[in-house]
Formats: structure tokens, C-alpha cells, sequence
């Protein structure tokens, strides 16, 4: 967020190795058959782990991981080392430079806390082998994997946010703070206003986290549909916690100001927590397909492994998209005008107030969004089309009662959430422009995360039976 007149660096020159003169070629080899062993090597490991069902366990699960993150880790360094070797070019761009940092940190951070995981399992399997199984659950070693990738992001985001901030020169001219304008409340209804929101939110997070608990006790719950809906109502809870929380704040204070660091960081997270939401819509949409087009082969095509592999696939892309965004974002310019009339740091806003050249970050919304919600859409109209053509081979009433049953809340939920998005976004409207952004944002920000375990739990018969369930049990154990 510099000024067009400062003077910046646009490039960084890597000095490399200290390798003597005309032994280039030698060192270039050496390097490129380390690389190739450690990728081919490690796929290997995978590819073991993926194929043989003895090596379905704790262990290997996070040893996969392990070798997943050794491959990504070698190469966000070497190849670029390889590369300057064979063309003497020794320079890097201050994007790609940021960019490399940012996943070195990150998957040397993942490597630490895979190994301090990887060392807990090896524990509960020497100290305690007879309650290692129950120990070691799948939803235990999926939790501890996510939670070392949601760590490792934040670290990685931190790390990179100061250097930015260093790399400008400190008499430049540039905002320090923005201010949010929030929601267009009349006055006096500000407390009016706080209680609904904030009524809201709590019902969001503990509704949430009610459906993660009862998948999490209710063994009839431990399916692929709802493995994913786990995951889809823990980002619901972060997604609404990136701006709501913040907003209240304000609401309360009357303290409009957001720092720069804050700003980014809660953009970015914005954006990673709504991209893995479209994702995971998809991912539904395709086991729901898998189930009603295949429902001989549904438990052999949606296996365990395939279904971790799409739920790391989506945090991993979500990861990598918001810091596009992020990177593409702190080279900008804000001279003077620093409020948004919004009540969060949306990146359309920002873009607005910015006195630079922002056709780059245009370009990286088209790319990077036709991938991130475009491809998830079209993905689910596909899923659905192929269930109609489907049920309308052979139609019955038995048969399109199962499929509404079965497809039923996930259809609520998508047309909930891109219905809202369509509607205020594309649609003409009458009212201010600004005003319309707003209330799509607070529609698929906080109505919809709210009402996502309401559309799951009344339209869903095993969520109702898990419920029920679990509210017996704690009348029995208060008798």
C-alpha cells in the first residue's frame, strides 16, 4: 500500500550457492536428482498409503501428510534454484518473492507440527494400546491436521503481513488505519440493532457447533455426507467470526477504526473461509450425486481417503486464493481517503479507495474467482442435472421422495446461498448501490450461517434422530 512515487524495489537478486566457477553443471545435477528422488520418493509414500488397506491408521495418515508437505516444501525452493543455476538470472519479483516466503514458512511450520502429532500418536500407541483406536479416532486426526494447517496459515500470514509492512519506507505517505462505516442503522436503534446481530452470531456458533458434536457422538452420523457437513459448519462458525465479532465491537464503541494489519488479515480470512464454503457445496453436491446415481458403489467411491483428499484439496486451494488476494492487495497505494462504507474490509471496497493501478488485482479476481466459486457452481448445477436425468429414467414417487430426502437440505442451503448472491448482486435494484452490497454481505454472512443447522436439523431425519438421541441421554444422566 505504497505511494506510485516512492521509491520501492520492484526485484530481489539471489546470490544462490557458493559454487565455484565451471562446476555449474555438476551442482545442477546433484540438486535435480535430490529433487526428483524427494518428490517421486515421497508420491511413493502416498501412493502406498492410498492403495493398501494396512496402512489405514493414525500413522500413516499423518506420515501422508508429512510427505505431502515435504513435496511442497522442496518445491517452493528448489525449483526456482534449479532454474537461476541453468539461466544465470538471479532475480526474483517482489510478489514471487513474498509468495515464497509465505509457503516456506508455512510448510516448514506444518512439517514442526506434523512431527510433534506424528510423536502424540507413537505415545497413545506405546502408553496406552488398548485405547488407541478410541484415542486416535478419525475425527481426533483430522481435527489435529486441520488445526496444524489453520496454525501454520496464520503464522505464515503474520510473518508475511510485517515484512510488507517493512519493505515501505517509513516517511511514505500511506494510511496507517481505515475506518468502517458499518451497517446503515438509523439513530437510536443502535442497541436495537447490537442485540439482533448479536443473537444472530451466538446462534450461528452454537448451532454449529451442535451439528459438529452430534456427527462427532453419533456413530450413524460417521458418513462422507456428513463428514463433510462438519467441516462445512466448523468454516460457517469462522466464516461469520471473521466480520461479526467485529462489527458488535464497533456497534458498542462507536469506534470505526481498523488498523491496516487488522484490515488485511480479516480479508483474508474473509475470503479463505468463503471460498472454502463454495467448495464444500460442491463436494456435496457430488457425494449426493455418488449416492443417488451410484448408490451400489457409493461406499467404494466415496472411501475415507478420497473424502480427506477433497477436504484438503479445498483448504488448500482456499488458502492459496485469499493469499493471492492478499499479496495482490498490499502492493496498492492509499494516499488519503481511508473509509469504507462497509462493516468489514471488503476487497471491492478497498480496491475503490485505492489511488493505484489495480488492473492486476481485477485480473487475479477473474482467474482466481472463476476457480473458486465458478467451477463449485458449475459443479453443482452438473450434480443436480445428472440426479434429475437420473430419477427421470425410471420415475416414481418412492424414488423422488428419496432424492428430495436426500438432497433436500443441501439444495436449501445452495440456493440460500448463491440465490441471496444472485438476487442482490446481478438483479437491478432501486435501492443505493451501497446499501444492496451491504445486505448481500450480511445475508450470506450471517442469515445464512445461522440458518445452515435449522435447514439441517428439521429437514434432516438422522440429524433429528442424533438430536433426540443425545437430549435423552442428558435427561437420563441429570436424573
Amino acid at each position: 500500500m505504497r505511494p506510485e512515487n516512492q521509491s520501492s524495489v520492484s526485484e530481489f537478486l539471489l546470490l544462490g550457492l557458493p559454487i565455484p566457477p565451471g562446476q555449474q553443471g555438476v551442482f545442477f545435477t546433484l540438486f535435480l536428482s535430490m529433487y526428483l528422488i524427494t518428490v517421486l520418493g515421497n508420491l511413493l509414500i502416498i501412493l502406498l498409503i492410498r492403495l493398501d488397506s494396512r496402512l489405514h491408521t493414525p500413522m500413516y495418515f499423518f506420515l501422508s501428510h508429512l510427505a505431502f508437505s515435504d513435496i511442497s516444501l522442496s518445491s517452493v525452493i528448489v525449483p526456482n534454484m534449479l532454474m537461476n543455476m541453468q539461466t544465470r538470472q538471479q532475480s526474483i519479483s517482489y510478489v514471487g518473492c513474498i509468495s515464497q516466503l509465505y509457503f516456506f514458512i508455512l510448510f516448514v511450520g506444518l512439517d514442526n507440527f506434523l512431527l510433534a502429532v506424528m510423536a502424540y500418536d507413537r505415545y497413545v500407541a506405546i502408553c496406552h494400546p488398548l485405547h488407541y483406536s478410541t484415542i486416535m479416532s478419525l475425527a481426533l486426526c483430522m481435527l489435529l491436521v486441520a488445526g496444524s494447517w489453520m496454525v501454520v496459515c496464520v503464522h505464515a500470514l503474520i510473518h508475511t503481513l510485517l515484512l510488507v509492512r517493512l519493505m515501505r519506507p517509513e516517511n511514505q505517505s500511506s494510511v496507517s488505519q481505515f475506518l468502517l462505516l458499518g451497517l446503515p442503522i438509523p439513530p437510536g436503534q443502535q442497541g436495537v440493532f447490537f442485540t439482533l446481530f448479536l443473537s444472530m452470531y451466538l446462534t450461528t456458533v452454537l448451532g454449529n457447533l451442535l451439528i459438529i458434536l452430534l456427527i462427532r457422538l453419533d456413530s450413524r452420523l460417521h458418513t462422507p455426507m456428513y463428514f463433510f457437513l462438519g467441516h462445512l459448519a466448523f468454516s460457517d462458525v469462522c466464516f461469520s467470526s471473521v466480520t461479526v465479532p467485529k462489527m458488535l465491537v464497533n456497534m458498542q464503541t462507536q469506534d470505526q477504526s481498523i488498523p491496516y494489519a487488522g484490515c488485511v488479515t480479516q480479508m483474508y480470512f474473509f475470503v479463505f473461509f468463503g471460498c472454502i464454503d463454495n467448495i464444500l457445496l460442491a463436494v456435496m453436491a457430488y457425494d449426493r450425486y455418488v449416492a443417488i446415481c451410484h448408490p451400489l458403489q457409493y461406499t467404494t467411491i466415496m472411501g475415507k481417503k478420497l473424502c480427506t483428499s477433497l477436504v484438503a484439496v479445498s483448504w488448500l486451494f482456499s488458502c492459496s486464493s485469499a493469499m493471492s488476494h492478499t499479496l495482490s492487495l498490499v502492493r496498492l497505494s492509499f494516499c488519503a481517503d481511508n473509509t469504507i462504507p462497509h462493516f468489514f474490509c471488503d476487497l471491492a471496497a478497498l480496491l475503490k479507495l485505492s489511488c493505484s493501478d489495480i488492473s492486476i488485482n481485477e485480473l487475479v479476481i477473474f482467474t482466481v474467482g472463476a476457480l473458486g466459486i465458478i467451477i463449485p457452481l458449475t459443479g453443482i448445477l452438473a450434480s443436480y442435472v445428472r440426479i434429475g436425468v437420473s430419477i427421470l429414467r425410471v420415475p416414481s414417487t418412492k424414488g423422488i421422495c428419496k432424492a428430495l430426502s436426500t438432497c433436500g437440505s443441501h439444495l436449501s442451503v445452495v440456493f440460500l446461498f448463491y440465490g441471496t448472491i444472485m438476487i442482490l448482486y446481478i438483479f437491478p435494484s432501486s435501492n443505493n448501490s451501497n446499501d444492496k452490497d451491504i445486505i448481500a454481505s450480511v445475508m450470506y454472512t450471517v442469515v445464512t450461517p445461522m440458518l445452515n443447522p435449522f435447514i439441517y436439523s428439521l429437514r434432516n431425519r438422522d440429524m433429528k434422530g442424533a438430536l433426540g438421541k443425545l437430549f435423552r441421554k442428558e435427561i437420563l444422566f441429570s436424573k
